[in-house]
This record gives structure tokens, C-alpha cells and sequence, in this order.
């Protein structure tokens, strides 16, 4: 998609109602949706997290999508596929900021430079027991992008049509830390499984996109 066509369907993606859960469950094995509606979220005293997918043209003019692949430790998000975010500090003065902060941390764009589109629905994430805030940003200019060395392994620059692309949802066996061998529905995006709760995030992206066309 042309940058400039992406742009114009901006005010349409601010008004669009957000489809939340609906879209979240069709990226969460069966099993865990029934799991998740017993769980008392608040007693289980959550931190909290914002994260930014960040829309850009490249060299081309064309929309990309920033993703990054998690170094590997001792965690369970270890060598995952997820969008530039992280942890609230005690200078962010909200979510928002605590999204475009670690975005300039962990893949040089300077914060300034995102123009936050609006906010997407919320997501806990039982493994790390984290609620997660998402936004959508947008940036004018093709970014420099520089991983955080102790971060990041690699940053992945998605084209928007290939992920909009439905032949690239599909079905994946994996292993995680708390189960094996389950299938999973995903996203094929650069090569790369994107599953769990990133993979949550993107298909409420992907819905809203499709119903602004």
C-alpha cells in the first residue's frame, strides 16, 4: 500500500470501533480462551506495559510495519517476535509516553517523531503477568533504524500488504514454556511466526485496517 493511500484512511482508523476480544481470540488456541475467562486479572496484581506499532514509508513509498525479534534470556518472551515496547518507568507520565519511549530505545525513532494515531484494546498476558497497552503510531519519514544491543537481534520492516495478505494467517506447531506441541494459529510475516500476544495485537490491527478500506 502507497504511503499517501495509507495516510488518507487515517481519520477513518481513529473512528472505527475498536473489535478487541473478538479479534484477539481468533490468534489464541482454543483451549486458552475458556482459561482466560476464569482468570481474576486484578487480584494477580498485573504490571504494566505500552507498546507502539509504528507505521513508515520506505525508500519506495510504501507502508511498512516496525516488529522486532527479542534477544534470547531467560524469559518467557525469549526470542519472540514483538513491537518496540516495554515496562512503565517511573518518569513516563503514562502509557503513552512509556510506548514511544522504549520505541526510541529499542529501535531509534525518536519519540518526537510518531504521531500517536490512537489506541488499540488492552491485552493481559499471563505468562509474564503483564497488562499491555498498544497504540498505533505513524512516522512521515523513512527511520533509521538501530537495535538496542542488549535488546533487540534483528528488526523486522513488514511491508503492510504482505501482512494484510490472508495466505500469510496460518497454523503452527510450537513448544513454549508452559506447554508442548500445541498448535497455534499465527502469522507468517518476513519468514517469521508471529504468535501469542503480539500475534493478539496484530489481528485487532488487521481488522480495523480491512474495515477502512
Amino acid at each position: 500500500m502507497d504511503f499517501q493511500d495509507f495516510k488518507d484512511r487515517i481519520p477513518k482508523l481513529k473512528k472505527i470501533v475498536l473489535p478487541g476480544e473478538k479479534a484477539h481470540h481468533k490468534l489464541v488456541p482454543g483451549n486458552r480462551i475458556e482459561e482466560m475467562r476464569n482468570l481474576d486479572i486484578d487480584s494477580l496484581k498485573p504490571n504494566k506495559a505500552g507498546v507502539m506499532a509504528v507505521f513508515y514509508p520506505d525508500n519506495f513509498g510504501k507502508t511498512h510495519l516496525v516488529l522486532i525479534l527479542r534477544k534470547t534470556y531467560k524469559g518467557v518472551h525469549s526470542n519472540q517476535i514483538g513491537f518496540p515496547g516495554g515496562r512503565v518507568e517511573p518518569e513516563d507520565e503514562n502509557l503513552q509516553q512509556t510506548a514511544l519511549r522504549e520505541t526510541e530505545e529499542e529501535v531509534g525513532i525518536p519519540r518526537n517523531n510518531i504521531e500517536v494515531i490512537r489506541a488499540l484494546t488492552r491485552l493481559y498476558i499471563p505468562p509474564s503477568n503483564f497488562w499491555v497497552q498498544p497504540y498505533l503510531g505513524l512516522l512521515e519519514k523513512t527511520p533509521n533504524l538501530v537495535p538496542q544491543e542488549s535488546e533487540v537481534e534483528r528488526i523486522l520492516e513488514v511491508d503492510l500488504d504482505h501482512f494484510l495478505d490472508h495466505s500469510n494467517f496460518v497454523k503452527q506447531e510450537l513448544s513454549t514454556s508452559y506447554s508442548s506441541n500445541m498448535i497455534v494459529p499465527a502469522f507468517r510475516l518476513n519468514e517469521q511466526i508471529v504468535w501469542g500476544a503480539t500475534g493478539m495485537m496484530l489481528s485487532e490491527i488487521r481488522e480495523i485496517f480491512r474495515k477502512s478500506f
